[in-house]
């Protein structure tokens, strides 16, 4: 990757702890390619600084005072819908998860994880990755199991956009937890159609995550998670 051809990756660190702020910058700010542009010790505070410096990805502890970061997600989502939110979290509870996918958070990432591991989980969500491990994708489909025999009693809402056989077939894989990589060696298509496809379903369906994708795919009755 020819980092030096491009613009760095602009972040916004958001935590009540500052040891762990200072510690995500510090290993943030040793990438070349991502430059950290500020600090947030709430979820009030996070989403003023997302609307006036407008990151690229945003790390989100989910707990914090005045407002926990799940409602920090809706407000930055709703005045920077470009904006990727990872979810930082001591724990993985189905509830948290599910209300941070549906919030807009595009990644999940646990507080035992490596801090080196950190600089490639943004530049993933960057790049339109959901970062979700195979544990939380189990308890995701779930939670979609239960959400879409709730909405099967719901008349689905018109019009729905409609997506091609190949797109839905890309959006079932998703919502199975597969990644690019993974759905490309199953429908047997290079990782770049992959790409392709989810770019397309995004765009058709005014989204900006793969989940968000699946929530809404469920919630239509456009797709049934069995």
């Amino acid at each position: 990757m020819r980092t030096s051809e491009r613009e760095p990756i602009r972040v916004l660190i958001v935590d009540d702890h500052e040891l762990i702020r200072r510690s995500l910058a510090l290993a943030l700010a040793a990438e070349p390619d991502i430059e950290v542009v500020g600090e947030a010790s709430d979820g009030q505070e996070a989403v003023e600084l997302a609307d006036r410096l407008m990151p690229d990805v945003a790390l989100m502890d989910v707990r914090m005072p005045r407002q926990d970061g799940i409602e920090a997600t809706k407000g930055i989502k709703a005045s920077v819908p470009s904006t990727r939110i990872i979810m930082l979290t001591v724990s993985d509870e189905e509830e948290d998860l599910f209300e941070a996918i549906k919030a807009g958070a595009t990644g999940y990432l646990l507080k035992d994880v490596q801090i080196n591991d950190v600089p490639a989980a943004v530049r993933g969500v960057h790049e339109g990755q959901s970062l979700i491990n195979p544990a939380m994708a189990a308890k995701l489909i779930n939670e979609f199991q239960t959400m879409s025999r709730k909405e099967s009693e719901r008349p689905p809402q018109l019009p729905v956009p409609r997506l091609t056989e190949r797109e839905m077939e890309v959006l079932r894989l998703v919502a199975k937890g597969m990644n690019n990589r993974e759905i490309a060696k199953q429908l047997f298509i290079s990782e770049n159609t992959v790409k392709n496809h989810v770019r397309n379903i995004l765009d058709k369906l005014q989204l900006h995550s793969r989940m968000e994708a699946v929530v809404y795919a469920v919630r239509e009755r456009m797709l049934e998670i069995t």
